[in-house]
């Protein structure tokens, strides 16, 4: 957004009130340029019901990888997931639509208002972007990060069959409708092009990036006193390395100092496998902190940990972990966009969840990460593409 007016597009902001769920880094409100407009809107708060249902203090904060685990034995909770699943449609933000649609009609009254662009999930805010756009005749640009009805997250966890028709019915309409498409990987906007073969001359690849300021003047070295291997970000249920978990505690045994530490949240059966391996001693549950910290434990740790689930799963994060220039060790199945991203910087691994007897720290010996081709995903060079495509729509 910062980036979009040096390319000539002058950006407002529709968003909601803060919820009770996200966490919120107040640092990076200060990011956002002061002539921007920013319009927020309240609505439904579905997990305020959530905490109530499980019992659970207003004032405590949810985890991510937690509220949709499918290792959670509870009746209340597998209730829970399955009110998410079937009667929250595209999504748990479905409650905002109403308030957005009234927010955003003030915006277009009193902006000039070219392109409206919605960034999704929650894909709550495509159906608001189509609605806007029908309604008041302004081009749509969904930016999609995720798959919509079969993100990865819905895996192993049940939808009726009323709930998926309708919600393939949503998705269908805000493709067609779109002026431009932008997905945030080439094996979805492929994934996204079989589905819509329409999507083929309308639909852009604009990876995430990450923002050159945010790296700038960090000179941090790897903390000394340890291996640190990190991950940023939330890890689910199904995202468990577990025979890297093994790995650790063998090299461990011979002696070999290697710590964990996890920012963000962590599926319960992540850390029960932890745990099963030895290694809870030696690990670190940092939970949610600021942007800037996070920044500066990339470039302490000596091993940066990313697990893309699918093919089409390519992290934001990566982005970052290319920046900060330490060696990365993922885990994917069949995720090629993954493993050539870390063979063209010479940045890191990619392995199957199961990877037999290869071994993880042997294949990182010969990695040198390039941070001089990670600069490529600045986000201003992003932004550049996205007001090109912006500037399709006024054609």
């Amino acid at each position: 957004m910062k980036h979009l007016p040096s390319c000539g597009w002058h950006p407002s902001v529709l968003t909601a009130e803060a919820d009770t769920f996200s966490h919120r880094d107040q640092s990076l409100v200060g990011e956002i340029p002061p002539d921007v407009r920013v319009e927020r809107t309240a609505g439904f708060e579905p997990f305020n019901l959530y905490r109530r249902f499980l019992g659970k203090e207003q004032d405590v904060p949810l985890v991510a990888s937690e509220t949709i685990s499918n290792s959670q034995a509870s009746l209340r909770h597998k209730i829970s997931v399955w009110i998410r699943m079937n009667l929250f449609v595209p999504d748990a933000r479905a409650g905002w639509m109403l308030s957005a649609v009234r927010g955003a009609r003030r915006l277009i009254s009193d902006q000039h208002i070219d392109a409206i662009v919605s960034i999704g999930p929650p894909h709550t805010a495509h159906v608001i972007g189509r609605r806007l756009s029908r309604k008041h005749s302004i081009p749509h640009v969904p930016v999609m990060i995720d798959p919509w009805t079969d993100i990865s997250y819905y895996k192993g966890l049940r939808r009726n069959r009323l709930t998926l028709l309708l919600d393939t019915k949503l998705e269908k309409g805000v493709m067609e409708h779109a002026a431009q498409v932008v997905l945030v990987t080439k094996s979805l906007r492929e994934d996204f092009v079989s589905k819509y073969p329409f999507l083929a001359e309308k639909s852009h690849v604009l990876y995430w990036g990450f923002n050159e300021e945010s790296f700038r003047g960090i000179r941090q070295e790897c903390d000394p006193s340890a291996e640190f291997i990190l991950h940023a970000g939330n890890i689910f249920d199904y995202q468990n390395p577990e025979h890297f978990w093994m790995e650790i505690a063998e090299e461990r045994s011979r002696g070999r100092n290697l710590r964990l530490r996890f920012i963000g949240t962590v599926g319960p059966r992540v850390k029960s496998s932890i745990q099963a391996h030895g290694l809870e001693p030696y690990t670190e549950y940092a939970g949610f902190v600021p942007y800037d910290q996070v920044v500066r434990e990339l470039f302490r740790a000596s091993y940066l940990l990313m697990c893309p689930t699918e093919r089409r799963h390519v992290p934001g994060k990566l982005f970052e972990y290319l920046r900060a220039g330490r060696p990365i060790i993922a885990f994917g199945d069949d995720n090629e966009e993954v493993a050539s991203i870390l063979r063209d910087a010479n940045a890191g691994v990619l392995l199957p969840y199961h990877y037999g007897d290869k071994k993880a720290f042997e294949e990182l010996r010969s990695v040198s990460p390039n941070i001089h081709l990670a600069l490529q995903y600045n986000r201003q060079s992003i932004a550049q593409g996205l007001a090109n495509i912006l500037d399709m729509t006024k054609r």
